[in-house]
């Protein structure tokens, strides 16, 4: 069939891919293979959320390591990396989107095919999720507010890591210092030692709010929830 010969509004052209779901959920089903790409999709892009913490670590090991390998190194490079440290949790947050554009559309599977078929007594969770899923198919979305995949990666990687390198400044100025007591070893050229400490006290304080701040988490398939024994009954 050409292309000049194919109508978009004939009857027959509206009817292609009408049942391709309908049959026996086997192992050789289209609903299989659209499973196992959406997770070969989801499994690179957590691939690509690690290589960016692996970076976040080995800088920060980096520039501590050097920062205190000579008493006389200054603290200033301290905060430089704990600046590098917010543009990787930009680049991941980023990333951390993309990658819950591909979950979310595991999960919604999961949730409604997969484990009805297991389990047909149960209802399925969402009675709308083929027409939520073929809109997401015809014009894909994020589904997840910048602020709120920042939050994600405070949580789980970078709160760690702020605080590790925030309290390794602090002892390098005040433990370490050569240019007298702190606060005025925390002077960095003509800024007080009283304003840089003001600013690095404030960004941490910063971070923790973004990171546990009373908030409608839009993104549902996040794993919030503890379950110690084996399997529910």
């Amino acid at each position: 069939m050409t292309d000049r010969e194919f109508d978009p509004s004939g009857e027959r052209e509206r009817s292609l891919g009408a049942g391709l779901f309908e049959r026996e959920m086997g192992p050789s089903s289209s609903m299989a293979h659209l499973y196992r790409g959406e997770v070969h999709r989801m499994t690179r892009w957590r691939e690509r959320l690690d290589r960016t913490t692996n970076w976040a670590v080995t800088v920060m090991a980096a520039i501590l390591t050097w920062s205190f390998s000579d008493p006389s190194n200054p603290h200033y490079l301290v905060l430089v990396g704990l600046v590098t440290l917010g543009a990787f949790l930009g680049i991941e947050a980023h990333r951390y989107r993309g990658f819950d554009v591909w979950r979310s559309r595991v999960r919604l599977i999961q949730q409604n095919v997969w484990s009805h078929g297991l389990d047909p007594r149960e209802d399925v969770d969402d009675g709308a999720w083929r027409r939520k899923l073929s809109a997401d198919y015809y014009r894909p979305t994020l589904k997840v507010p910048f602020e709120e995949a920042v939050a994600h990666r405070l949580r789980r990687v970078y709160l760690a890591l702020f605080s590790v390198v925030t309290a390794a400044w602090f002892i390098r100025v005040t433990s370490f210092a050569q240019s007298g007591p702190w606060p005025e070893s925390a002077r960095i050229g003509a800024v007080p030692g009283v304003a840089v400490t003001a600013v690095v006290v404030v960004a941490y304080l910063a971070s923790v709010a973004v990171a546990f701040r009373p908030r409608t988490w839009h993104s549902r398939s996040e794993l919030r929830e503890c379950q110690v024994d084996d399997w529910r009954e």
